[in-house]
């Protein structure tokens, strides 16, 4: 045990078939029993998890009490939480073992052993993230992306395999086996761990923190775990604590039960404008409420899975006998689920609570009988269209689009593949947040079996592809018979990773892209995924729609957007009968008959039992040898990270934090980390396209920024880089350019904050509302760091990105409610001076701001420094998280 926790807190207690030390919070001496059982139950699982690794330099105890009785505390309260466990997926993950490689590095320059940088907590990898849709529609589809998925990422599978052998307490899962969520939903997540420790046993709530976003995903499953930033996630790998303030905790009552055609994607995609709209950043969501009982674990982890689009910490539902049903039918053993049993019961976390019996900070109604069938676009994930109102607001984005620009010419249709503006171009069953859902999947394949036996087709403009997260999954449907009509209708498998949304569904037919492109068409991807953002899933879609497997089928059948699939037809019959939606769509009964027909324990028992074992790609690498790993100094991919060589932060001399600085980038409400360090597509007239035509890299072997984040020089050049990034200093021009000021000069991004550091000018970044949501990628704040930037000023901050500019030594503030930069009338082309009144940093100071505009104008405003505590304080000050753990763990 690495508490120090106070005598009596803790007991034997029996758990099934076991018996186990538990820790009871509601035992430490001031704590009300009473008042305890009033407090959510995320509140409990991080109570007890700060009790049991108890350090009373990291937390103090009162303050433990205090939030177990519900009593008010300082906002400057800090609760040490210690995860369980990390995960990882590749895009995020190599970055993180590159900087740990890196930390070794400095290690045993300073004389340690290079063993001393280990992980201490446990760490899965599952090498999902790098699949391309190369090929799709096929039955070989799956191989020949496999193949081609090698041959792109050799250099980093390689290093991954280095990785395995070099650092203990980690665990790889190789490509193709599945999504980093789902394989945690299936296999990983215990949600109740019994580990040894030394004669004794402890028994606690399992938690992880991950480098992706969606790692709430298994909250559904009643395991509460949140994304983090991979520079976050190295901290706490070795050793340190995830910081947290005061959970502010917002309950959701859900009543009623989903009626006949709504699904559980609808739901979500309700959920996310409804919190969106109620603003929970920084806030936990804890479901409760009769119309839990309603919801499946799989239809509960669709709602978790897209809590960061509607923008909370984390998204918790109860244990109850279908999180005990969802994992003995998931191939668990009987002890474990007795055992999590047990345990929820001893420590009354069992069951949704009633109405009325637990204190949230804030509550949210939802019925579910009030859900239909529902999309989401075409930009943002909570751009919720009801199905009948989605050609109204389909032809209101295009009409948006098409303002100032010219009508696009007459189809060519010569090619045989004719396109224009509403055209479906992609459509992609794809993302843990559907394909871990049976019931969507099993009804997208009744779709397709009766719009085959109708004699339907897909029209040849759209390019579709089926990815699932588990190979559970094509079991399941190759076992209910409908994977066959899938693919007759072009959904073959096209790998089990990501791909279309991440941004990886590689390029659309060549004949539709050359046809978008030469006319300027405004054409559309469906995908049953989890974002949407500007040029995310292709840089050729203009629009990009969220929806369940079982409305892409019906879309990709259409080929149109601007087709109302509530009333009108989708298709036609060889003899030109009309076939509307309501034709093909299967009853409730008729897809959970099939669900329960074709799934089995069984299954997903032997889809695991060798998970870590590689195909013939992966076991043939060729994989380096050593402790420390041999950086090549000709690679592309991998490089030593210059993360402990960086400038110090900005730091108050005299008061000033900085004079004359310049905006890089002057940016508008909901710019996401996609359009800050972009995942997909490198053009090849980018700075980081550029720069890889000089080392050699032919285009076709350019692979994406994704995979390239081991590599700092090609991130760096593709920061700010997004094809559709829309930077007021060049309005209306899109991409990754900006001014150089004084002088006005437009240029890349690169090119400018080059110049910028040059001419030893210090940069900001102006932005408006939910400056960084999205994604959790931490290059979103490292490049903005190597480019210069010092800090950022925005409206608001999402949760992540705020911390991942901190942990990077960038300075976050916020201008005052209402304040934004335009409101002010700032042009973007001032020069700022940044003070504080108070002489140095704390969290929450104001800062004093003063820009003078190219008439020498004076326009002066507050701003708040976002550190929030005093650990931020000090990850900043010594220029990030990497510079602070090396000096505090690995000083000789």
């Amino acid at each position: 045990m690495s508490g120090s926790y106070p005598a009596g807190t803790a007991a034997p207690t029996p758990l099934g078939r076991s018996r186990a030390l538990v820790f009871f919070p509601e035992r430490l001496p001031g704590v009300d029993p009473a008042r305890y059982a009033r407090r959510p139950r995320t509140v409990r699982v991080i109570l007890e998890n700060v009790l049991r690794h108890h350090d009373p330099a990291r937390t103090d105890i009162a303050n433990v009490v205090a939030v177990a009785n519900g009593e008010p505390t300082g906002p400057e309260v800090e609760l040490a939480f210690y995860p369980e466990r990390i995960l990882l997926q590749d895009f995020t993950g190599v970055p993180v073992l590159v900087d740990l490689s890196v930390l070794r590095d400095a290690a045993v320059a300073r004389g340690l052993p290079a063993e001393r940088v280990n992980p201490i907590v446990p760490v899965d990898l599952i090498v999902d993230h790098s699949v391309q849709v190369d090929s799709f529609g096929s039955s070989r589809s799956l191989l020949i992306n496999l193949d081609r998925e090698y041959q792109r990422n050799g250099e980093r599978y390689r290093f991954l395999r280095w990785a395995k052998g070099a650092y203990r307490n980690e665990r790889i899962v190789p490509p193709g086996n599945g999504i980093c969520h789902q394989v945690n939903l299936e296999y990983l997540a215990s949600v109740v761990t019994e580990r040894a420790d030394g004669a004794t046993a402890l028994a606690f709530p399992d938690t992880v923190i991950g480098t992706d976003s969606h790692t709430t995903m298994v909250n559904g499953v009643s395991v509460l775990g949140w994304g983090v930033g991979g520079i976050e996630a190295e901290a706490v790998m070795l050793g340190e604590p995830y910081f947290l303030p005061r959970p502010v905790v917002v309950g959701v009552e859900l009543t009623g039960t989903l009626p006949q055609g709504a699904t559980a994607t609808d739901l979500v995609l309700t959920v996310t404008r409804r919190l969106r709209e109620k603003g929970v950043v920084d806030k936990f969501v804890e479901f409760f409420g009769p119309g839990v009982s309603n919801l499946s674990v799989p239809d509960r982890a669709t709602i978790s899975n897209m809590c960061p689009e509607y923008g909370a910490t984390a998204a918790l539902f109860p244990i109850d006998e279908a999180t005990t049903a969802y994992l003995r039918g998931t191939g668990r053993d009987e002890a474990p689920v007795a055992r999590v049993e047990a345990y929820a019961r001893a420590t009354g976390l069992w069951g949704s609570p009633a109405p009325g019996s637990i204190d949230y900070d804030e509550l949210v109604r939802i019925d579910l009988g009030s859900i239909v069938p529902t999309i989401a676009g075409p930009r943002n994930p909570d751009e919720w269209i009801a199905l009948p109102d989605a050609p109204a607001a389909f032809r209101k984005a295009r009409d948006d689009y098409r303002k100032g620009r010219p009508s696009p010419t007459p189809a060519a249709t010569g090619d045989g593949v004719p396109v224009d503006d509403g055209s479906v171009v992609i459509a992609a069953i794809t993302s843990c947040t559907n394909t871990s859902n049976p019931s969507v999947m099993v009804g997208a394949g009744l779709i397709a079996r009766r719009a085959v036996e109708l004699g339907l087709s897909v029209p040849p403009h759209v390019k579709t592809s089926l990815a699932p997260g588990s190979k559970v999954v094509t079991a399941y449907l190759e076992r209910s018979g409908l994977l066959a009509p899938l693919e007759r209708l072009g959904f073959a498998v096209v790998g089990f990773g990501c791909t279309t949304c991440i941004g990886n569904s590689g390029p659309l037919i060549p004949a539709v892209s050359d046809q978008v492109r030469a006319r300027d068409l405004y054409v559309a991807a469906v995908l049953s995924g989890n974002r949407n953002f500007d040029a995310r899933i292709n840089i050729d879609t203009r629009a990009a729609f969220l929806a369940s497997p079982m409305l892409v089928v019906a879309y990709a059948l259409a080929g149109r957007m601007d087709v109302n699939l509530a009333t009108e037809p989708l298709g036609r019959r060889p003899d030109g009968t009309p076939v509307r939606l309501a034709d093909l769509w299967p009853s409730p009964a008729e897809v959970q008959t099939i669900v329960h027909a074709s799934l089995e324990p069984g299954m997903f028992r032997e889809q695991y039992r060798a998970i870590e074992v590689g195909d013939a790609h992966w076991e043939d690498l060729e994989v380096p040898s050593g402790s420390k790993y041999p950086w090549d100094p000709n690679s592309t991919y991998l490089a030593r990270a210059p993360y402990l060589d960086l400038p110090p932060p900005w730091l108050p001399r005299g008061g000033l934090l900085a004079d004359g600085a310049r905006a890089l980038v002057a940016l508008g409400d909901r710019v996401s980390t996609d359009h800050i360090s972009p995942a997909g597509e490198i053009p090849e007239s980018s700075p980081s396209g550029q720069w890889l035509i000089a080392h050699g890299v032919p285009v076709r072997e350019f692979n994406t920024y994704g995979t390239r984040r081991g590599h700092h020089e090609v991130m760096i050049r593709g920061t700010f880089a997004n094809v559709r990034l829309r930077n007021e200093l060049i309005a209306p021009r899109e991409g990754g350019f900006t001014q150089h000021l004084p002088d006005g000069a437009v240029t890349t991004v690169f090119a400018a904050a080059e110049r910028y550091r040059a001419e030893r000018v210090p940069l900001v970044v102006l932005a408006g509302k939910s400056y960084g949501q999205g994604s959790s990628r931490d290059w979103a704040a490292k490049g903005p760091r190597l480019l210069g930037v010092g800090a950022v000023i925005a409206e608001s901050f999402e949760r992540i990105h705020r911390s991942n500019l901190i942990e990077m030594g960038v300075l976050p503030l916020t201008f005052e409610a209402g304040k934004g930069w335009k409101a002010l009338g700032l042009t973007g082309r001032e020069s700022f001076t940044l003070r504080l009144p108070a002489g140095d940093l704390a969290p929450g100071t104001p800062v004093l701001v003063t820009a003078t505009g190219e008439d020498g104008r004076k326009t002066e405003f507050r701003a708040r420094c976002e550190l929030h505590s005093a650990t931020e304080l000090d990850y900043y000050r010594a220029g990030g998280v990497l510079p602070y753990v090396m000096e505090h763990r690995f000083a000789k």
